[in-house]
């Protein structure tokens, strides 16, 4: 059996930096919140923010399951149709950067970034004492998020040199990395005059702030930390940015739009941020435990890719002969099949789950802070799919 994430580490600094980043709070704040779900206002004006949202202390130390929930995909489904083929129609350009942009936009995936930002939406629309109905603005940006982040993806093929993506070859093996980046460049172009159309300046400040976000993940991606605690801190710090940042920050979009109270914006961010971060841990649990058929990418693939994820950092300490394999990305004959094997012989996979179970939690514990709605319950749903997805 497992021993809890924060046993891990052999000082008690590497449990204090796990702790310190997750959910974003100090390790007193965090104690204080989840031990009780009361805490003490320091202004009358804080007081009567909060008496503005709905709050269920047992919901945070559980993730529950209710059959009667609507499935958060098809609560999302008459939002997000078409969206796809709204997109392509901003991405307006001669026949073959036209074919590059539209290569991903296919309507084969779950949309899954989008579908979060719309029950966001909805939810907080709700919780503003609206009828729920969503705003054009925040559609749009559950459109945007979506471009960004496939932006995002056509520039990660290119520099990962990577053949397959979502079960298909990538954009950069079909036509060329030149071309590749050239059409990663035009998605985000089109994303950004989408965004300033929006005309909200706060909207377009909050949404690049994830462009810079994900320039600077992929630069610490490229970096590795000898000291083991600050391995682990650059790990998360790593996934923030490239995974987590753009879901955050489209939560908290849709939010400003229809709420003036910051702290119904920093609600929405903290969901999108924990569930963004363990959806990544997720991610990388299943380069372990999923088929390349079922994940659509090879299996293994970050370890290739030289990076030392969740349960390869978890793994060395019953291995630490993973340390030195980190410090050279894995670059010597049987490195990678040995860190395989270390890996599925520690219980780093199942300290990686814990752990994402840990920010779903925390996720549940801040959504549901708004008040009662179909598409808040939607969200607290979706936390366990994200937990018990397989691809």
């Amino acid at each position: 059996m497992a021993v809890p994430w924060s046993r891990c580490w052999r000082s008690g600094a590497g449990a204090a930096v796990l702790l310190d980043w997750c959910c974003g709070f100090s390790r007193r704040a965090f104690t204080h919140a989840a031990s009780a779900g009361r805490r003490t206002e320091s202004s009358t004006a804080e007081t009567h923010r909060n008496r503005c949202l709905y709050t269920t202390p047992r919901v945070c130390c559980s993730i529950r399951s209710d059959a009667k929930l609507k499935d958060p995909f098809s609560l999302a489904q008459k939002d997000l149709q078409n969206v796809y083929e709204d997109i392509k129609k901003l991405l307006v350009s001669k026949a073959e950067l036209k074919a590059l942009c539209d290569y991903y936009f296919d309507g084969k995936g779950k949309a899954f970034r989008p579908m979060i930002v719309i029950l966001m939406a909805r939810a907080c629309n709700v919780h503003s004492n609206k009828e729920g109905v969503l705003l054009p603005a925040q559609r749009s940006i559950a459109m945007i998020s979506e471009m960004i982040h496939t932006a995002s993806l056509v520039h990660d093929d290119v520099i990962d040199d990577s053949d397959t993506r979502r079960g298909k070859n990538t954009i950069n093996k079909v036509w060329g990395e030149r071309k590749a980046i050239l059409a990663g460049d035009f998605i985000l172009s089109a994303a950004s005059m989408a965004l300033a159309r929006i005309g909200s300046n706060t909207v377009v400040s909050v949404l690049s702030q994830v462009i810079e976000d994900l320039v600077r993940g992929e630069f610490m991606q490229l970096g590795s930390k000898e000291n083991e605690n600050e391995r682990f801190k650059h790990y998360l710090e790593k996934t923030f940015k490239k995974t987590a940042s753009l879901i955050a920050n489209s939560c908290k979009a849709v939010s400003i739009l229809v709420n003036s109270d910051p702290e119904v914006h920093e609600i929405a961010y903290q969901y999108g941020r924990n569930v963004g971060i363990a959806f990544q841990l997720v991610d990388d649990i299943l380069d372990f435990t999923s088929s390349a058929n079922l994940l659509g990418k090879p299996s293994a693939a970050d370890l290739k890719l030289g990076l030392a994820t969740g349960p390869v950092l978890f793994a060395c300490q019953q291995f630490p002969e993973l340390h030195a394999m980190i410090m050279r990305c894995f670059s010597s004959d049987g490195d990678v099949d040995q860190a395989w094997q270390y890996v599925l012989k520690s219980d780093g996979v199942e300290q990686t789950n814990y752990l994402a179970q840990h920010y779903c939690q925390e996720a549940i514990r801040q959504i549901s802070r708004l008040q009662p709605s179909t598409e808040r319950d939607a969200l607290i749903q979706l936390t366990e799919l994200v937990l018990r997805r397989d691809k």
